[in-house]
């Protein structure tokens, strides 16, 4: 039997994801402050925020295996946050369009006590050049004030999109599964 599992989110993308494993789990909301450091690499805070997620709810969630996962977007090597509005997605994705954005997808696998697992996926992104008219129709149809990057990849978002370049295509929704299963058979989980 497998131990317990807990996704340390409460984002459903995610948690879509982790469906698809078929390995049963539970969320757990982590809080975590997610403000970058003074010149910290877009990689580099995704990983802290990833192993901080998973480090707080396996402190309280005794005996079971806790998934923590963190994106940060990346353009020119600067972060790019979640917009959380409309202005933001708009401005975000203006200054995405005809360039490439790489996406950081970070992941940690912690229990309190044990060792911690950890990996990192990059996604780079190549946009095509958008118009200010399809860059608002898009915005106001999906609503992507709480994605990375103003899009869903998921949704109609991958038609703003020249090429994805990944290892995953699951990580640029959010947590790379292929990673996610490695760590999990690390830890001992039986995979279907």
């Amino acid at each position: 039997m497998n131990p317990s599992l807990v996704l340390g989110s409460t984002s459903p993308y995610r948690r879509a994801l982790l469906d698809r494993l078929r390995l049963p789990f539970t969320c757990e909301r982590p809080e975590v402050d997610e403000t970058p450091r003074d010149g910290e690499a877009p990689d580099a805070l995704a990983s802290r925020l990833a192993q901080a997620k998973a480090d707080q709810v396996a402190a309280r969630m005794a005996g079971a295996w806790v998934i923590g996962s963190d994106q940060i977007a990346a353009l020119e090597g600067r972060p790019l946050g979640k917009p959380g509005g409309r202005d933001a997605a708009i401005a975000q994705l203006t200054a995405m369009s005809g360039r490439s954005v790489v996406f950081h997808t970070a992941l940690a696998l912690a229990r309190a006590g044990a060792v911690t697992l950890q990996a990192q996926d990059r996604t780079e992104v190549v946009f095509r050049a958008l118009k200010t008219d399809e860059i608002t129709r898009y915005v106001d149809a999906e609503q992507p004030f709480d994605c990375a990057g103003s899009f869903k990849c998921e949704g109609q978002g991958i038609a703003l999109f020249d090429a994805i370049r990944s290892e995953d295509p699951t990580a640029l929704v959010g947590l790379p599964l292929i990673a996610t299963a490695r760590l999990l058979r690390a830890a001992g989980y039986v995979m279907p």
